[in-house]
């Protein structure tokens, strides 16, 4: 009598079991398919949200990037430099850019000036827009403000000869250079820029010169984050420097 009792219990318990098992699987596969039901309806919502890519729109704006290792995107990835996110920017804003990295590492305002026409005449159609960045390796280099202002005007009178607009991303003297030489170096850009009527950014690193965490280890070339903050600083001047598009 008792081993039925204890077998029908054992049966009981057993199918018990298995009906809890059923129910907790069940409620798993309900919840999974609750949550990815919630995770798709969200995901709809942000879309949703989210406004409309802005269409690229317009003749091709071709601009070229003329400078040094900060152009070129030393130490960083293929399409990480500045003329790169730059582009991607622009495009990403409705404008039609194309821009050619013609940045050179190492070079100074002397080597600038020896290639410029070079990479002018290399040109299938005259660029909407030219970008100067030089003089960095000038300041390393410990060259006289001087021959740095020179050689900058040289190139800044040929664009102007050939009726190219330039934007002209100036750079600035560290104080450890003396008072004199930064005074002198540091005017150069504000100068020229009004001699020859090009637009300027005073100084292109001032958004991230004081993070070091923006630089790599070098302490000179920013980091791929630093050149996205580069290009979010500088944008607004870039797109003001475009002349108005006439089509």
């Amino acid at each position: 009598m008792q081993a039925g009792i204890w077998s029908n219990i054992g049966r009981m318990r057993a199918i018990a079991s298995a009906s809890l098992a059923i129910v907790v699987m069940l409620a798993g596969c309900s919840g999974s398919e609750g949550d990815e039901a919630a995770t798709v309806t969200r995901a709809q919502a942000e879309a949703e949200a989210a406004p409309p890519p802005i269409p690229v729109m317009g003749p091709e704006r071709r601009v070229i990037a003329f400078g040094d290792s900060l152009f070129a995107g030393y130490g960083l990835n293929e399409g990480e430099s500045y003329p790169d996110r730059l582009e991607a920017a622009l495009r990403a804003r409705g404008i039609n850019a194309a821009i050619t990295n013609a940045a050179v590492s190492g070079d100074t305002t002397a080597a600038g000036r020896q290639r410029l026409a070079f990479t002018l005449d290399a040109q299938a159609q005259k660029p909407d827009l030219f970008i100067l960045e030089l003089g960095g390796n000038d300041l390393l280099r410990g060259l006289s403000p001087q021959e740095t202002r020179a050689n900058l005007a040289a190139m800044l009178e040929e664009l102007r000869a050939r009726g190219i607009p330039v934007l002209l991303m100036g750079m600035r003297s560290p104080p450890n250079y003396g008072s004199d030489y930064q005074a002198q170096f540091d005017a150069i850009y504000r100068d020229l820029a009004k001699q020859y009527g090009a637009a300027l950014i005073p100084f292109w690193l001032e958004d991230i010169y004081e993070d070091q965490s923006l630089f790599q280890p070098d302490r000179i070339h920013p980091t791929a984050e630093g050149i996205e903050r580069l290009v979010a600083s500088t944008i607004a001047a870039v797109r003001a420097a475009l002349p108005e598009d006439d089509a």
